[in-house]
Formats: structure tokens, sequence, C-alpha cells
């Protein structure tokens, strides 16, 4: 019997590996790509990342495993490629994490074995290879939203697995563990109690009924459960609030604008993240989005809009508990980043790294059901309608993704294709110029520079650029390093 389950599990995850290494290939001609936009700031001149002692005399810092990741990276090799490695093996892992997740939560729902796996395939394989995906496994900085995802999903998978374990707490310590180490790499990590407790709320047992009380046992069992995750996200919040790093942090987003325009603003920007998981075309990696106006009707439509779906989720927890959970796994993984706390970039799409196991895992229980058999037995459309969708989902999605990853060439080919999908960007327009005096394309650079301050006459940074090439200085300073290597980023 053991060798029997041995073998099925193996051939379980035989799948889902395949997705994992499907992704791996995908990403692997990235490896070629350099440094790009904050890689330079944030680990190439950053000297507190420099080498484990220098990590080490720098702490206590903010992130500090994430800087304690490129410290040892640098250790090993200074070479990008030697970083963007470790993303996508993250990447990797992380895959594998999402189908235990989401095949656990089918299963707890009391849904059918095989439309199970399959969904959770689907849904694995829409999280590997959706180009979305890109800012956070090719762009190096992109890290902190990938490793920690790999903590989160590690402490979920765990903390699912506790109430079916003879040793609860044992794991219920681990996954605490697991989210505190997801906190040092990135504080939007902190929401992960309430994915505890939405986990709770949407994989109930199919037999799950409100008079039941071996149900309510379960459940306030599994709440005592979220007890530790709670007391590290309020710990957290304590440093977020006391410690001065966080404070400056804090002060500088509330100086960007405003509560309420912010709301609206990141209305628009949710809106726009919901648009970039339909879009299999190249991504603007760099997206100029504008601050939304109080007098904004389409803001409020959207702000309106998002609050009904958000209740429709909560309403649906108890009948519709899939419906719930992937709509609601959405809005919880963007509330760090896309609600109260005003951002200098209001939208990335890192940050619909974890937000998008929810719409994946709609779309993939809607596909499965291509594959559920009918009344006539000898009838093989099923099957050829699911190999179909199976197989055009995939060639899309790493279609797509090579084309995303191409942006990452280098800087000319980054800032390029950022000015040509926001050509009003003054932002856009001035670093393209710098990554061409980079390059020694001189006249390319001085083009750019004159572009980004007819776009935005008040823009300093174009106008100091555009002098000092001018004069020379610009290109001296780069020459230095062969024209390959940029000095610190100015935004």
């Amino acid at each position: 019997m053991i060798r029997a389950a041995s073998r099925s599990l193996t051939s379980q995850l035989a799948w889902p590996l395949g997705i994992a290494l499907l992704a791996v290939a995908t990403y692997l001609p990235s490896l070629r790509a350099g440094f790009q936009f904050d890689d330079w700031s944030v680990i190439v001149f950053d000297d507190r990342v420099g080498s484990l002692a220098a990590w080490a005399t720098s702490m206590p810092g903010i992130r500090p495993l994430l800087k304690f990741t490129y410290a040892v990276n640098n250790e090993l090799s200074r070479l990008p490629s030697g970083f963007r490695s470790v993303n996508i093996a993250l990447h990797a892992i992380n895959t594998l994490l999402v189908y235990i997740l989401l095949h656990t939560l089918g299963t707890k729902q009391g849904r059918d074995a095989g439309q199970v796996h399959r969904a959770a395939l689907l849904a694995t394989l829409l999280f590997a290879l959706h180009p979305v995906q890109t800012e956070a496994v090719t762009y190096i900085s992109g890290r902190s939203s990938s490793l920690s995802a790999t903590f989160a999903l590690g402490s979920l998978v765990v903390w699912a697995r506790a109430s079916d374990s003879p040793r609860p707490f044992t794991l219920v310590l681990i996954s605490a563990a697991l989210f505190a180490l997801a906190l040092g790499v990135k504080e939007t990590a902190i929401v992960l109690p309430l994915a505890l407790l939405l986990w709770s709320a949407a994989g109930r047992p199919a037999e799950d009924t409100a008079q039941s009380p071996q149900i309510a046992l379960w459940r306030r069992a599994q709440l005592m459960c979220i007890v530790p995750h709670a007391a590290l996200a309020a710990f957290a919040l304590l440093i977020a609030v006391s410690w001065l790093p966080y404070q400056r942090l804090l002060q500088a987003s509330l100086r960007a604008r405003d509560i309420g325009t912010n709301l609206l603003t990141q209305a628009d920007a949710i809106f726009w993240l919901l648009g970039q998981l339909l879009c299999l075309s190249p991504i603007n990696p760099d997206p100029a989005l504008s601050v939304a106006s109080s007098s904004s009707y389409l803001s409020w439509l959207h702000a309106a809009l998002l609050v009904a779906v958000i209740i429709a989720g909560f309403t649906q927890l108890r009948r519709r508990p899939a419906l719930a959970f992937g709509v609601l796994w959405f809005f919880l993984w963007l509330l760090p980043t896309n609600s109260l706390l005003p951002r200098l970039d209001i939208a990335n799409d890192r940050q619909l790294y974890l937000a998008l196991i929810g719409p994946a895992w709609l779309a993939g229980l809607a596909l499965a059901r291509l594959a559920k058999p009918t009344d006539a037995p000898l009838s093989r459309k099923p099957a050829v309608g699911w190999t179909l969708a199976v197989a055009s989902l995939t060639s899309l999605t790493i279609i797509a993704t090579v084309r995303q990853n191409r942006i990452y060439a280098d800087e000319v080919s980054f800032w390029e294709a950022v000015a040509d999908r926001s050509p009003g960007s003054a932002r856009a327009a001035d670093n393209l110029g710098f990554a061409y005096a980079m390059a020694c394309r001189q006249s390319d650079a001085a083009r750019e520079f004159e572009r980004a301050i007819e776009l935005d006459p008040s823009d300093v940074r174009a106008r100091v650029n555009a002098r000092l090439l001018q004069e020379g200085a610009l290109l001296s300073s780069l020459r230095a390093s062969n024209c390959v290597q940029p000095p610190a980023r100015r935004n």
C-alpha cells in the first residue's frame, strides 16, 4: 500500500513538475539579459549587498532576507545571469506550490478528483507561463515578489496540511516561521493571516452545514491555528509604525497624494491590472498611469464596480466557495500595494504575481469542464476540446512570455519598449536617452533628451542630462566603463 501511495503521489506531481520545467525552459533565454532599472541602485551599486560581511554590517535593515540573497549572489558571481538563475528557480518552486495549494483546496471543497487535478493543472500553467509574471522573474529586482511568494505559499501549504496531521501544532509553528521569512523579504506578505482566513472559509468540507457541531469545532480549531500568524503580523505592524526607516517610507508615501485620491487612482490601476491578465501582447514594463481626479466619473465607476465585486465575493463564500476564493484571493493580495498607501509607481505587473492565482483558479475550473464526460461514452469531442484548450493555452502563453522577455535584453530594448507604449512619457524619453548614451549612441541620446524636455519642460533631469551630454561630461563618466554600466538610477 505504501508503494502504491508513493506511485500515486509521483504520478500526481509529474504534470506540475513538467509545467515547472517548461517554465524554466521558457525563461532560460533571459539569462543573457543585463541589469535593468532599479537593479543598478539596489544590487550593483549598493555596497550593503556587495558581500555577506557588508550585509551583516548593514543590519538591522529593511527587507533583510531579500538583501541576504543578493549578497549571496554577489559572493558567488556578480554576473546578472547568476541573479536571474535564482529568480527562475524560485518561480519553478512557486509553480509546484501553487499546484499543491489549489489541488488541496479543490479536494477540501469535495470536488471530483479528476476535475480538481485538471483545474489545478490549468491554473498552475497560467501562473507559470503568463507573460505578466515576467517582471517578477526576469527583472532581478522583482525577486522581492517571487521570493516572498515562496515563503508565503509554503506557509499556507503547510498550514492547510495541519488540519489533517496528527501533530498539527508542529506544522502551525513551521507555517508561522515561513510567514516570518516572507515578511523578511517583503512587507506585503503581512496579509497572509487574511489569506488563511479566506482558505478556512472557502476550503470547507463538502458536508459543511451551518448547524454541524463537528464542522463548527473544525473551524474553531483552524481559527486557533491562525493566532501565531496574527501575532506576527501585529508585531510587524508595530515595527513599521515605530522604526525610523519605515516611518520615513510611510511619510514619503503619504506625501505623494491623499488617501481619497489614491483610492480612486488605485481603482483605475486595478482595472489596468485586470487588463494585463487578458493581454498576451508585449506589456509595458513601466506604465505611465495617471493620478485620478475626484471629478472623474470613470474612476468612480471603477471604484463602485470593484466594491460590488468584492461584496459579491463575500456573499458567495457559502454557496460558491470556489468562485469566492478566486475573486477574494485576487483582491486580497493587491490590498497592500493597491489600496490606502500611495506609491510613486501607481501599478506594476509584479503586484499580480500572487494575485494571479485567484483568476487562474477560476479559469482552470472553467476549462476543466471541457473534459467532463458526456452521456455518449464513445464520443471523443470532450477529449479533443480539452487537448486543444491546453495546447492553445500553453502555446499562446509561451510565445507571449518569450516576447515579453526580449524587452529585458538590455537597457536600450527596455526603454525603447516603454517609450513605444508610452510616447507621452517624459520619464521614458529621458531614460531612453540615458540608455542610448550608455550604448555610445550620442545623437540618439540627444534626440531623446530633447523629446523629454518637450514633453515636460519642468523636467530638470532631462535638461541636466542634455547639458552634460552636450559638454561631453555625461559620456566621459560612461567611458570609464566603456559605455556599459550606467551610474546610479535617477528615478
